[in-house]
């Protein structure tokens, strides 16, 4: 048998609620035994049942909004398959994965789950039979529903072989792990303590313990303890597991199933089926018994079930070795969690595997001699015990009522070499960005709150493989938190700030889509010595793009310009180095965004920035734009000194007469209605700069060489109009600067540099037909200092875009740049997050996990099962129904009702919009407030097809003008609450003509 990787957990047990609880719960040797609660039955009227036993706290807790679950479905949702889901998500983030990256893969679902007492207490009264109940109360649903909420299409199915069923499904998933069936399996089982009843069998057979305590392989052991339990494990192929990076907890070796067959009754155990599972298990892991270290035995503390199991341990680990098999099970501390009782005691083997050190088994302080452990060469652990260096190996065995048998084999799992610089003092200093997402405003905040708790008990240090971990695992959901952080120190305060009520990055606002980005690429004049050194030193993806149009530039330049960038030399302000130099930081900082996931909707650049911008959206090769912008360099470099440039805060027209009195002088970009750039020669712009500051006028003269885009450039653009220019239609709109107007087809030919040269740039039509083209939601300026985006606030072309900068000035590291991200990971983006991370920052830590709402109850505290009556001649009275079944009927929505819950725009004599909310909260049971005008059917509200179904028989008596209603009609419009209510309303208007 291949080995199956076990890389995520999660659980909740009585008095563990988490894997971390359970653990903790193990070692101190604690138990999760109390009285029976009052939501379940009153004890008092079975005395024929122990008043004790273990109970998840809040069973009843479900947080249906988060899954799109219905109140109304939710109430009538077994309760073991509401357990599932959240346990089902906390696992796979456990495992290193966000949870809504598996959907549409073929991952598997198999749950072990015992009996269907919901169904027997809620199906029973037929007059309040349901299409809701009927889905609810299924035991195959307990797989179903999870593939369904998270998508999954692989395998899903739910097994009951009695009280060894989620082993046997945890063997079944490691089966179709193998046949490569699925790549991922989601493996456990459930178990909820309804009602009395089963406990009363158990009282009847002699197996109850009188104190609902099992006491396994005790001398005090007299039967069993009930319990409740759900806990599920994320399994990989090991193979896969590595490749891909994850924790690995402990490796499942191999397992096996059998029956009893025909013994001396379908529910004793047998000794000899036991064996042959053991040794078939044994076998097909390829191990010998006595290399097991220890066995989580099923032990439930019936003294039959302990004789015989004892018995059939013995034989097969009896048998000559350096220390005698360890025993115990977890039964002593939960009880019997039936269904889930296979599980508990596979998550506690590799616990105890992960750890190293295997938890005492609880009341082995009165070991029962009959068992003769001792010269069967096994021993009930008394103590803890440490596993020894190197493989460990164990056993876990779970055997049915009906005899059905299952045995696993686990080893410890294969040690990873640390990745280089994960623990070294680099990573320390390295930036990241945190992120958080939650389902709500409220429920980001409390997810912020739980993970600032989280990482503030760590040991103090770098961020960065945190912030990686929180990337693949914390960012599927719609409300989004994200920050730049190099410590965990920084964490901390960022997370505790955001989650303070009256912060803004806390409850940010939800985007709708995918933010549109344009990159706006600095021209000449931007440079300076040692640009970008800190985003350099930082970020591994913006080295190597750097690096690329290094080495495209040196083989026309013949230098190294990274090294004349990074190295602060002063040539950099010289054209035949500023230019290239510029093109480098342009390309290298477009490249390091676009391999992040950024990808511009379109494209600007200023005078020398076309070139970066131009490779960008496919118009140039890297390696042609190198070739030309070196040539350009040179040729410019080659012209005469003296001329100069300046900004002035005036239109074209206030400058009109003084460029005409000053003959050379020229305007050389129009930025904005009052942001012109003049070019000329020196003496004549100290002229007019001036007389402009004379009459009020703002006026800057910019650091460059030369008088460009003026008659003065003639020669360099004469040398370039001779260039042969290999180009092609941009791939991405070109806003040009040289035309004012969108590029879509035109070639960025020799003739267009040329003229690119000398003639001015109208950087402000150009960016108005960006503007109008593709309607930006955020700016970047793509350049090493920040003037574009200064430009662009001046002229209020794009008063609605965010700005961002990933390197704006000398003091900008990798801080800047995880800014950026960060700010498009709010916007809606999600970008491709490996770039942003060293590789040995890539390493998964294991975070908080999240934190579902609490404030939804969705199983009604009165009694499901009623004191038996003695039977009487009286007329039948059906039995009250679990009231948290059937959802009381919403209040009528009166018009000020509506008005209030459907937004400012709806009004109060819309009989049409009262009506579907109306049908909504009658269908999905959701108190009126919550069916606002922008609620989605399906995203939001949790309808499915049965549901439209109701509402289309809901609307059609409540709006009886509008006639029959096809599904196929109305399928369109399911956008939205308001959107059907405009449907009908035409549909209305469209009948009456």
């Amino acid at each position: 048998m291949g080995d199956i990787a076990v890389v995520g957990i999660d659980c909740a047990f009585p008095g563990a609620a988490g894997v971390q609880a359970y653990w903790d719960l193990l070692m101190r040797g604690g138990d999760g035994i109390g009285p029976v609660p009052a939501q379940r039955w009153e004890a008092a009227d079975f005395p024929a049942v122990s008043g004790s036993g273990g109970f998840i706290d809040d069973a009843d807790v479900f947080d249906s909004d988060f899954f799109s679950v219905t109140p109304r479905e939710a109430a009538a949702m077994d309760p073991h398959h509401r357990l599932l889901l959240p346990c089902a998500w906390r696992a796979l983030e456990d495992s290193g994965r966000a949870p809504g990256d598996l959907a549409g893969t073929e991952t598997g679902v198999f749950i072990g789950v015992m009996g269907g007492e919901w169904g027997r207490l809620t199906m029973s009264d037929l007059a309040r039979v349901t299409p809701l109940l009927g889905a609810g109360s299924s035991a195959g649903m307990a797989a179903n529903r999870i593939s369904y909420h998270f998508n999954l299409t692989g395998p899903s199915l739910a097994v009951d072989t009695a009280c060894s069923s989620s082993l046997v499904a945890v063997h079944l998933a490691a089966g179709s792990l193998l046949t490569g069936e699925c790549d991922t399996a989601l493996a456990g089982g459930v178990n909820i303590v309804l009602s009395p009843s089963l406990g009363m069998v158990y009282g009847q057979l002699g197996l109850a313990a009188s104190d609902g305590r099992c006491k396994p392989f005790s001398a005090d052991a007299d039967g069993i303890g009930r319990s409740d339990g759900v806990g599920l494990v994320v399994l990989r192929r090991l193979d896969d597991a590595l490749a891909d990076g994850q924790r690995i907890y402990a490796v499942l070796r191999g397992s096996a199933v059998n029956q009893d067959g025909r013994s001396n009754g379908v529910i004793a155990p047998n000794r000899w089926s036991q064996q042959r599972v053991l040794n078939s298990a044994y076998r097909r892991a390829g191990v010998t018994p006595d290399r097991v270290a220890f066995v989580e035995a099923h032990g439930t503390g019936t003294v039959l079930g302990d004789a015989i199991e004892c018995a059939a341990l013995g034989a097969v680990h009896g048998i000559p070795r350096e220390t005698p098999c360890a025993i115990g099970s977890v039964k002593g501390n939960l009880g019997h969690t039936e269904g889930a009782a296979g599980i508990a005691g596979l998550i506690k083997t590799v616990l105890a595997l992960h750890h190293r050190i295997v938890p005492a088994s609880l009341f082995a302080d009165r070991e029962n001699p009959q068992l003769r452990l001792g010269e069967r060469g096994m021993r009930l652990l008394k103590s803890p015990m440490r596993l020894p260096r190197g493989e460990s190996l164990a056993g876990v065995s779970s055997f049915g009522m009906g005899g059905t048998n299952a045995h696993a084999v686990l080893g410890s799992a294969p040690r990873i070499p640390v990745a280089a610089g994960a623990r070294t003092g680099a990573a320390r200093d390295a930036v990241g960005v945190f992120t958080v997402s939650g389902d709500t405003p409220e429920a980001l905040r409390r997810n912020l709150a739980a993970q600032a708790d989280a990482v503030a008990g760590r040991p103090r240090g770098g961020a960065a493989a945190l912030c990686w971990s929180s990337n693949r695992i914390k960012t599927g959901l719609p409300y989004r938190f994200a920050a730049p952080v190099r410590d965990t120190d920084e964490l901390v305060a960022e997370l505790r700030r955001a989650a303070a009520p009256q912060d803004a990055a806390g409850s940010g606002g939800r985007p709708w889509g995918r933010p549109v980005v344009a990159f706006l690429f600095t021209g000449q004049g931007s440079e300076y010595p040692g640009m970008t050194a800190g985003l350099h030193h930082d970020s591994p993806a913006y080295r190597r793009h750097l690096a690329e149009a290094d080495e495209a530039l040196a083989a026309h330049l013949g230098t190294s310009v990274r090294e004349l960038i990074l190295s602060g030399d002063e040539r950099v302000h010289r054209p035949e180095f500023a230019q290239p130099a510029l093109f480098a930081v342009g390309y290298a900082l477009a490249r390091t965004l676009t391999s992040l996931g950024i990808t511009p909707a379109a494209v600007l650049g200023h005078s020398l920035g076309e070139y970066a911008a131009a490779v960008t959206a496919g118009a140039l090769s890297l390696d042609e734009a190198a070739r030309l912008v070196v040539r350009r360099g040179a040729l410019m470099g080659e012209l005469p000194a003296g001329g100069a440039v300046i900004a002035a805060a005036a239109g074209p027209e206030e400058l009109a007469e003084l460029l005409a009195g000053e003959p050379g002088t020229v305007v050389a970009a129009l930025n904005g209605p009052a942001d012109t750039v003049v070019s000329g020669p020196l003496e004549a712009l100290e002229r007019i700069g001036r007389e402009l500051a004379g009459r009020g006028v703002r006026v800057k003269r910019l650091p460059v060489s030369h008088a460009f885009h003026s008659p003065l450039m003639a020669p360099a653009a004469a040398g370039l109009r001779t260039e042969p220019v290999r180009c092609e239609p941009p791939t991405v709109p070109v806003a040009s600067t040289r035309h004012g107007r969108m590029l879509r087809h035109d070639l960025m030919d020799a003739g267009y540099w040329a003229d690119q040269i000398e003639e001015p740039v109208l950087m402000d039509a150009a960016l108005g037909a960006l503007v109008a083209d593709v309607a930006p939601t955020h700016l970047i300026e793509i350049g090493p200092r920040g003037t574009l985006l200064q430009i662009a606030a001046r002229g209020g072309r794009a008063p609605a875009a965010e700005f961002l900068h990933p390197a704006p000035g000398a003091e900008a590291t990798g801080r800047e740049l995880a800014a950026t991200v960060a700010a498009l990971y709010r916007g809606g983006l999600d970008p491709l997050w490996e770039e942003l991370y060293e590789p040995g920052h890539r390493v998964v830590e294991a975070l908080s996990p999240y934190v579902f709402s609490s404030a939804q109850r969705h199983w009604d505290r009165q009694a499901f099962v009623h004191t038996a009556q003695p039977h009487t001649t009286q007329p039948h009275t059906a039995q009250p129904h679990p009231a948290g079944l059937v959802a009381v009927p919403p209040a009528p929505v009166t018009p000020a009702a509506a008005h209030s819950v459907t937004g400012a725009g709806a009004h109060v004599d819309d009989p049409v919009l009262l009506a579907v909310v109306q049908a909504v909260t009658e269908v999905g049971g959701y108190p009126p407030e919550r069916v606002v005008r922008e609620a989605r059917f399906y995203e939001d509200l949790g309808f499915d097809s049965v549901m439209i179904m109701q509402l289309k028989n809901q609307v059609e008596a409540r709006l009886p003008r509008v006639g029959e209603v096809s599904v196929q009609q109305m399928l369109p419009a399911l956008r939205t609450v308001g959107s059907l209510a405009a449907f009908l309303d035409d549909m209305l208007l469209a009948r009456s003509a």
